[in-house]
């Protein structure tokens, strides 16, 4: 009888190299949020893949790099701590030999711990084939990789492949979840995220650091075939507000309708969306409001 193998892959990387759209592809369905933006991706998120091989339980944290306020900081701990609990380490890079002071930063962190390490380098549809073999070079003088794995993530390609290493990395274990399952996150987490990431899409460069997303309520109606959802972005200055909302609501609405879209599209029904923004000054640096907003301490 073939073995049944599991465990926990963490990816890491910094921000922007695509780590939420790997996942999302591995594991066959958008959960994690994604964005050219920074701290796109604040929570660790726990996603599912089952094959015959066994299953892999993917921790996609947010992106490794210094902190500069409170809510930084738990992004931070939030990575780091990961890299000690796992069975593998997935760190995406992107394919340059330029090594930065960020990628630096990560390679003192891994070379604390003893965890096995996959480098992948994800984007290999925007350059020639020589430059990913200098990539790998590059990579190779500075850190003992158990393996290193081409991937382009947007294009799907040689993650089939990326799979196989990981369980080649794995040992036999149990079923952690049924085989339905594709994450721990509750619904109205995804459903706020996906309401963040509209707005990340949708706002000007200094407006998205500073938003949260808060589910006020989120209700099936009697008849089964509508949920209604009330939810309220959080920003951190009036002048945000302004252009969040928009000229006559145009932003607000904006929004509302591409999140709409993604949200009944995960819940499987049609949705009523109700938007609202308030201003919470400097919320990132109150410990209280970034709980009270879902980013606690037990969470990594």
């Amino acid at each position: 009888m073939k073995q049944f193998k599991s465990g926990f892959v963490t990816i890491i990387g910094r921000p922007n190299v695509g780590k939420s759209t790997l996942m999302n592809h591995l594991i066959g369905q958008k959960i994690a949020i994604t964005s050219k933006k920074a701290q796109t991706t604040r929570n660790r998120i726990q996603t599912v893949y089952t094959g015959e091989e066994g299953q892999i339980v993917f921790l996609d944290t947010p992106g490794i790099n210094r902190a500069k306020n409170k809510l930084g900081e738990y992004m931070l701990n939030a990575a780091e701590n990961t890299l000690k609990e796992v069975d593998v380490i997935l760190w995406l890079v992107e394919p340059t030999t330029f090594i930065g002071a960020g990628e630096r930063y990560i390679i003192e962190k891994l070379e604390r711990v003893q965890t096995p390490v996959i480098l992948v380098i994800n984007k290999t549809d925007t350059v020639q084939e020589e430059d990913i073999f200098k990539a790998i070079d590059t990579y190779k003088e500075v850190y003992d990789f158990k393996e290193i794995v081409p991937v382009s993530a947007l294009k799907d390609k040689n993650t089939d492949e990326l799979i196989k290493t990981i369980f080649s990395y794995l040992e036999e274990g149990p079923q952690y979840y049924d085989e339905d399952t594709i994450t721990d996150q509750p619904e109205r987490a995804i459903v706020a995220e996906i309401i963040r990431e509209k707005a990340l899409h949708s706002l000007d460069q200094e407006v998205p650091h500073g938003i949260a997303v808060v589910i006020d309520r989120m209700k099936d109606r009697a008849n089964g075939k509508i949920v209604d959802i009330d939810a309220t972005i959080i920003c951190e200055r009036d002048s945000h507000k302004g252009i969040i909302i928009g000229k006559q609501g145009s932003m607000l609405k904006k929004i509302g309708t591409h999140a709409r879209q993604d949200i009944e599209n995960l819940l499987g029904t049609k949705v009523n969306l109700k938007l609202w923004v308030k201003v919470k000054k400097d919320w990132r640096d109150s410990e209280f409001l970034l709980k009270n907003y879902g980013y606690q301490d037990a969470d990594y």
